[in-house]
């Protein structure tokens, strides 16, 4: 029987207890995919699991704003990511939203007839260019909270999924047949088209900190500062020096995607670690076998290799995100207008 996962086994889901089994129990209510394998990957890692899970819910499902367009902006955010494994559940759940023509024109390549999707879509994809002209966005400022936390969160999720799952959604890739992803969709509408409370995935964090700028006054932002304290945590996975390689990398990154050819990116016998976590951040869709293989030491438990992938993810993530807390401050100044806030 083969598996969607790389590199890793992960408990077995009916053998979950505690946060773990809590955070599967909401994944079927509110998300409606029991034991979802983006998420059951994370859960060598508990404290990960929780805040990843989080993120998601209380941005995408819980967020205030159209069901659709956070879909869309996520399917903008895999493409730009070049995710397929993403890029076919969003479409499978812009099916499940009733948008099933929308869901069809993605499917072939085609851009949404509407105008207002168009944007969202193009919004989205944009994301991945830190500093980006985001601006003005294309939904109202009040949703801003959500659709850039779903932004984000799917930045995060696509590097995981690329890094330690298969591109196969479901066996064989028959998602991509019309007909299944039409059936998939339509299995899950009852659940995405249910208004879901925001705050629930909350219970399952330790102390979140409120989180940034942007996101001020809603349940998105503890989820997002719990993901990044837990993630920052994984640094302790790479000595002082690989660190700061990994820092200075995305600090110069302009949103591309690396050439074959990456002169930046260490030598897998020299710095393992250090090239474990640049590709999880950048191109984590070319971690191969030895990559993993000389990183690993008999220490090295599935476990780590999820806290290593989880923090070059979001260092990547952080990277695009500093994008919007800029601009969060510079609405928040007393003189917008002045390029240097007082």
């Amino acid at each position: 029987m083969t598996t969607p996962f790389r590199f890793t086994e992960p408990p077995p889901p009916k053998a979950a207890t505690g946060r773990v089994a809590e955070v599967y129990e909401q994944l079927a209510r509110d998300f409606g995919i029991d034991k979802a394998a983006t998420f059951v990957v994370l859960s060598s890692a508990p404290e990960i699991l929780a805040p990843a899970w989080a993120l998601m819910r209380e941005s995408l499902i819980a967020g205030a704003g159209s069901r659709t367009g956070k879909e869309l902006a996520a399917y903008g955010v895999s493409r730009a990511n070049k995710c397929p494994f993403c890029v076919d559940a969003h479409t499978v759940l812009l099916h499940a939203t009733g948008d099933h023509a929308l869901a069809e024109r993605l499917a072939r390549g085609e851009q949404p007839e509407s105008e207002e999707h168009a944007r969202v879509l193009a919004w989205g994809q944009h994301t991945r260019v830190p500093g980006a002209g985001l601006m003005p966005y294309p939904f109202p400022p009040e949703h801003a909270p959500a659709y850039i936390g779903t932004a984000l969160a799917f930045h995060f999720i696509n590097r995981i999924v690329s890094s330690l799952l298969t591109e196969q959604l479901l066996p064989g890739n028959v998602q991509r047949w019309r007909p299944v992803r039409s059936l998939a969709g339509r299995s899950l509408a009852g659940t995405v088209r249910r208004s879901a409370v925001p705050g629930a995935a909350l219970a399952l964090l330790d102390d979140p900190a409120p989180g940034p700028a942007w996101a001020a006054g809603t349940t998105v932002g503890p989820a997002y500062a719990a993901l990044r304290a837990a993630t920052a945590a994984g640094a302790d996975l790479l000595d002082a020096d690989d660190q700061a390689l990994v820092r200075e990398a995305l600090w110069d990154w302009d949103g591309s995607h690396p050439p074959l050819s990456w002169a930046g990116l260490p030598d897998r016998r020299e710095r393992p670690g250090a090239r474990l976590a640049l590709l999880a951040a950048l191109a984590p869709y070319r971690i191969t076998e030895e990559d993993v293989a000389a990183w690993r030491r008999p220490e090295h438990t599935d476990d780590c290799l999820v806290r290593l992938v989880a923090h070059g993810a979001f260092a990547a993530v952080d990277r695009i995100e500093s994008a919007f807390t800029l601009h969060a401050a510079r609405e928040s100044s007393p003189d917008s207008s002045s390029p240097h806030p007082r």
